[in-house]
């Protein structure tokens, strides 16, 4: 007299779906992450009333103490425009000034217009009003 089940119940886990939630959480976070890019040296930002997000191919970081810095790496006043140029070579980059509301305007004027003058789209970085 046999009275086992023609059908056996596997007791398994599948943990793929699982890996899937996780892979694409991993997706999310790793994407909206990659908006906002901090510069390396600490600037007090102006404000203003819009704010938009940019892609930042290159950022110019001037503090208030001034000290110059090009994609994080700091550099003297007087090497900006080179290493702006190398950066930009031969085609029009997105170029994003990080300057501390208490540097002399005349510095954001130098910058820009050395960017403008390698013909770059010049953002300046600000944050939104609270």
């Amino acid at each position: 007299m046999g009275l086992q089940s023609k059908h056996k119940v596997d007791a398994a886990f599948s943990m793929s779906s699982m890996t899937d939630i996780i892979f694409l959480l991993l997706i999310f976070f790793m994407l909206t992450s990659s908006f906002i890019t901090p510069s390396g040296l600490p600037v007090n930002l102006p404000s203003s009333e819009s704010s938009d997000i940019v892609m930042q191919e290159i950022t110019v970081t001037v503090t208030k103490d001034l000290k110059f810095s090009v994609n994080d790496k700091i550099i003297p006043r007087e090497q900006v425009k080179t290493e702006l140029t190398s950066l930009l070579q031969n085609k029009k980059g997105q170029v994003v000034l990080h300057i501390d509301k208490e540097v002399p305007v005349e510095h954001l004027v130098e910058i820009g217009g050395i960017a403008a003058g390698l013909e770059a789209n010049v953002t300046i970085a600000t944050k939104p009003y609270k």
